[in-house]
This record gives C-alpha cells, sequence and structure tokens, in this order.
C-alpha cells in the first residue's frame, strides 16, 4: 500500500507517531469536583502548545430497564444548563475504592429506589475529550426491583428529583428529537435499545475501563 500521508520537515515524526509529552504542569484550581489544570504539551512542530486540563472523578450511569422495556429516567435540575433534565439515574466515583459497578448499583438504588439482579457494561462515554478526562461507564440493568428510595438527610438536591418511567422507544425518539441531551443518557439509551432489540452483544459488567479518570481522584487521596 502506497502511504499517501504529507511528509513533514527532515527529522520529524510521521503523522500520528509523535509522543505528546508533557513539558510542565500548572494547577490553576483545585476544588471538590473537578480540577483545572494548564499542561505545556510539545508539539510535533518542535514548539509546545498550552492546553487547559479539566480532571474528573468520573462517573457511572445506568439504563435501567423492566420487563416492559420501559427505562427509568431522573427529571433534576442542571445549574450549568439553566433547567432540568431528563437523565439516566448516574453518580461520581466519589468513594474511595468502590468498583464502579457497586458505584452503579448504589446510585440506582438512591435516586430511583431500584435493585437489579442482572448488569452489563452498555458504553464508555468521554464527555469531551477536547478538555476534560471526564467519562461516563453506563451500565445496562435488568430484573429490575421496586424497593423505594431513601433520601439522604443532607441531599438536598436529591429531594427535588422525579423518576420517570418510559417506553425504550420513546426514550429513543426523544434522543433523536433533542429533548433528551444528556450525553450518557443518549448514549445509553441508544446502545440498550441495540442490545435489547436488535442483537448487538453487551460487555460483562466488569469489563475492563482504560480509560477510567483518575488523576483527580489521585489528588483526593493525597
Amino acid at each position: 500500500m502506497t502511504d499517501t500521508r504529507p511528509a513533514g520537515r527532515t527529522g520529524d515524526p510521521r503523522p500520528g507517531e509523535h509522543e505528546f509529552t508533557v513539558v510542565s504542569s500548572t494547577d490553576v484550581h483545585i476544588g471538590r469536583v473537578v480540577g483545572l489544570r494548564i499542561d505545556e504539551v510539545a508539539m510535533p512542530g518542535g514548539g509546545t502548545a498550552h492546553r487547559e486540563v479539566v480532571e474528573h472523578l468520573g462517573a457511572v450511569a445506568i439504563a435501567a430497564v423492566d420487563d416492559e422495556q420501559c427505562v427509568t429516567l431522573v427529571h433534576q435540575y442542571r445549574h450549568p444548563i439553566g433547567r432540568r433534565l431528563l437523565e439516566l439515574p448516574a453518580g461520581l466515583l466519589d468513594v474511595a475504592g468502590e468498583d464502579p459497578l457497586r458505584t452503579a448499583q448504589r446510585e440506582l438504588l438512591e435516586e430511583a429506589g431500584l435493585k437489579a439482579e442482572r448488569w452489563d457494561t452498555l458504553v464508555d462515554v468521554a464527555a469531551s475529550a477536547g478538555f476534560t478526562d471526564e467519562m461516563v461507564r453506563v451500565y445496562l440493568a435488568r430484573d429490575l426491583t421496586e424497593v423505594g428510595r431513601k433520601i439522604l438527610d443532607d441531599d438536598d438536591e436529591e429531594r427535588d428529583i422525579v423518576l420517570h418511567r418510559m417506553p425504550l422507544r420513546e426514550a429513543v425518539q426523544r434522543c433523536l428529537t433533542g429533548e433528551l441531551i444528556n450525553g450518557a443518557t443518549v448514549s445509553g439509551v441508544l446502545a440498550a435499545d441495540a442490545v435489547l432489540n436488535h442483537g448487538v452483544p453487551a460487555r460483562p459488567a466488569d469489563a475492563p475501563w482504560r480509560d477510567r479518570p483518575r488523576a483527580f481522584a489521585a489528588r483526593k487521596r493525597s
């Protein structure tokens, strides 16, 4: 096969072979949920460029689909957007040492009052890879039992959550009409439909998670 990639200057790495090493890094803000740093990165042309990086704990979301192919969504306020959104139940990986699957099981119970006997991995979603390492793993939860929500005394935000049980087909349509806009929700709903109705195999619940963010969690432990 003939290589048609453009030639660079003599000594330059070929396209796709450059190592984007970090020359220096400066912390700008370290908060409760995210951190912001600026990395100076070695570029292919021999110079450097600055890249703003938002570090995140990472999160899980759950497409809980019952025997009637209805998916449970939560209606909750999202301040950066300025309104309430319909989303899959979800939560941060904010408990040190907790396995992501265990986090998903806990969040499904806390937000939706549901337990599931069967779990699979649907998709891993990079929220916006151009500036943040935030990743969300979306699970498919089946064989559901309703046990009721238990709102913690110090969780004021969850007091405003309203649950919606929606046919999966309708949720798919709402993704395509722009009524569902949360990235993990759109990805999870479409993936759940692919697995349940179109024969696409899901991964095991304990599938390897190569890109799970770890930098901010390491800061929290130090």
